[in-house]
């Protein structure tokens, strides 16, 4: 690329041990709150579960960026939680503040302007405050019914203002307290995929039945004694690469795949019937088994199709090419 800067030995040196030391840096500071951490954090926990309303997350600038962060991830895991910017709570936004709710603020300093109002509001109405600072002396750690105190690290930034390890501590202690809501409330993965149906991660939690849809094909079938021809034109005509193979009751007795097709090829194929070359008790799915399952299974077991069974009866079947082209499997 034409006018790109090419940095000497030297400063490449001198610009990658600066990485390592922030990061360094970054871990002492995660260090010291791990041990930092104390009964605060349950008696945080027991407010918020005690309490019917929302879980109200403000804070200003760099902890504002966290907030929305930690309200985002307590939303998803099961606490009723959204961001509201503290400066437009000084505009009407206090509304948002019912009498039922909890407020978690965030400063590092403890003494942030633009969250006194909301603070000052918090205490005229006995909605309790959950306070992350790093001064529990602070305006905010003196308006909180519990302070999670972070403790004083320095900053990454030379100057010692970029919030860097205070804002990397931030936002561990909210995943903290996002996961130990989490376990107190018993949310489970289910729980977890109906508050996230979409993307990679979504798809992976949505049920078979869920996949299959009100409207899934009935997968290419052959009776035990059909006879060659029949099961190569029901695999073509089922465009899976398999066919099921049914007892007389209509239960699954086997799979015939491609592959067994073409080993058969080895034998005499006019006297050759479906139950010579079906594969018996075959790899198969519940249809109230998460689709990860399924991808496990193929996976596990080198296939490419597995049956979903109902009452022992075929009701679809899943083949890997369709999953990676619906992002099942990348």
């Amino acid at each position: 690329m034409p006018n790109t800067l090419h940095s000497s030995p030297e400063q490449i040196a001198t610009m990658t041990d600066r990485a390592r030391e922030v990061v360094r840096l970054n871990i002492e500071a995660l260090e010291a709150l791990e041990r930092s951490i104390d009964v605060s954090i349950a008696r945080a926990c027991d407010i918020i579960l005690s309490r019917p309303g929302y879980l109200v997350v403000t804070g200003m600038g760099k902890s504002g960026h966290i907030g929305g962060k930690i309200a985002a991830t307590l939303a998803s895991t099961g606490t009723n939680s959204f961001f509201v910017h503290p400066a437009e709570m000084s505009h009407g936004d206090l509304g948002m503040l019912r009498p039922d709710t909890t407020l978690l603020a965030i400063s590092n300093s403890g003494e942030s302007r633009e969250l006194r109002d909301p603070l000052l509001y918090c205490q005229r109405n006995d909605i309790p405050v959950i306070g992350i600072t790093q001064r529990a002396g602070s305006f905010l750690g003196r308006h909180s019914a519990v302070s999670l105190t972070m403790p004083k690290v320095a900053e990454a930034c030379p100057n010692g203002l970029a919030p860097t390890t205070s804002t990397l501590m931030t936002l561990a202690i909210g995943d903290a307290l996002a996961m130990v809501l989490m376990d107190r409330r018993g949310f489970t993965r289910e729980d977890f995929g109906l508050h996230h149906p979409g993307g990679a991660l979504g798809m992976s939690l949505q049920s078979v039945r869920e996949w299959m849809g009100d409207n899934a094909a009935m997968p290419a079938s052959v009776p035990m004694d059909a006879d060659f021809s029949t099961v190569v034109s029901a695999i073509s005509a089922g465009r899976k690469g398999a066919v099921a193979v049914l007892h007389a009751d209509g239960t699954l007795a086997g799979i015939i795949t491609d592959g067994d097709i073409r080993r058969a090829f080895a034998h005499d194929i006019s006297a050759i019937r479906a139950e010579d070359i079906m594969s018996r008790s075959p790899i198969t799915v519940d249809p109230d088994a998460r689709m990860s399952d399924v991808v496990d299974l193929l996976s596990a077991n080198k296939i490419a199709n597995l049956f979903v069974v109902e009452n022992e009866r075929p009701v679809a079947i899943i083949h890997i090419a369709e999953l990676m082209q619906a992002g099942y499997v990348s």
